[in-house]
């Protein structure tokens, strides 16, 4: 299959990505074919494809965009049903999650083939450097689950750890998405620096942002009940402060998981009463506006526009 490249608006780019999308991950295996169709091609927020297109456009357009934004959609995708996976998850957007409808084997050899489409992508690019980016990604993605769960188990609770995690599981895919692009463009190094440094703010304050609606969100607008990384284990930056503030009761119900009805909603009124919420709110903006400051070294165009308004969402963000 041959892919072609775009550089019209990004409406018009992530309708071919969809196309293309369904095409890259069609299988023979009607397993393989129900766990794409449930996880892949079911839509999401598709933000990892928006910030290869929104790069690339700001570099004046690049060759091979469509099939970074599709590598590091894929990459995106196993890692998710190797997460729920390991997390024991009930739903994936709204949905049973892929392992509990098929079994943990053909969960995770799902996502095995889910990275092979994407070393074929990768080779089509002709760039190595690319590839031995999206391997040291793979490297950084992996060591923050494990460390999530070693932190989890032996009560490694630190800011630090928490820095490390994000950066790995979410903020390295965000910044080989724009810095890819860059590289595919054969950018000047200032810029390709610019790109990777937004990419990684950007990623960051996108998962502090889901961190913080993890506890503090509507279940309606999440379309799942709140507090779910607090029953798995999981100290994010919005339970990290508040174990700091109310070491003894909020350590008493993260130990027990949340088990009791009324824990969550204990936490989520400690958050606002103790100003937790708010101080997680603006470390959110200002890594918010530490990612725009980095864009400022681009050209003025309308993908950085669009790239800074991507940026300004999480801000308010309520999904």
């Amino acid at each position: 299959m041959s892919i072609k490249d775009f550089a019209p608006e990004l409406t018009t780019l992530m309708a071919a990505f969809e196309e293309q999308l369904r095409e890259v991950v069609r299988s023979e295996v009607e397993f393989i074919r129900l766990i794409e169709e449930d996880l892949v091609t079911a839509g999401g927020k598709r933000v990892r494809p928006r910030l290869v297109f929104l790069s690339s456009n700001a570099l004046g357009g690049v060759p091979h965009a469509m099939e970074l934004a599709l590598a590091v959609e894929l990459l995106h995708s196993a890692s998710l049903l190797h997460d729920d996976l390991v997390d024991d998850a009930e739903t994936r957007r709204g949905k049973e999650a892929a392992f509990r409808k098929y079994g943990n084997a053909v969960s995770v050899l799902s996502g095995d083939y889910l990275l092979s489409r994407l070393m074929a992508l990768l080779a089509q690019t002709g760039r190595m450097e690319l590839v031995a980016m999206f391997a040291e990604v793979a490297r950084e993605l992996s060591e923050a689950e494990v460390l999530q769960f070693q932190v989890a188990a032996l009560g490694e609770h630190s800011l630090e750890n928490y820095e490390r995690i994000i950066d790995g599981k979410t903020a390295s895919v965000m910044r080989v998405a724009c810095e890819g692009a860059a590289v595919l463009g054969q950018a000047p190094f200032h810029l390709r620096e610019a790109l990777a440094r937004f990419g990684r703010l950007y990623g960051q304050a996108f998962q502090m942002r889901d961190d913080y609606l993890d506890l503090m969100g509507s279940p309606e607008a999440l379309g799942k009940p709140a507090g779910g990384d607090v029953r798995e284990g999981k100290v994010t930056l919005i339970t990290l402060w508040l174990l700091e503030r109310h070491p003894e009761e909020v350590g008493a119900i993260l130990k027990r998981k949340a088990r009791e009805p009324e824990d969550i909603p204990r936490l989520r009124t400690l958050a606002v009463e103790s100003g937790v919420a708010q101080q997680v709110e603006a470390a959110i903006a200002a890594r918010v506006e530490a990612a725009l400051g980095a864009l400022r070294l681009l050209p003025a165009s309308s993908a950085r526009d669009e790239l800074e308004a991507l940026a300004l969402g999480e801000r308010v963000r309520l999904r």
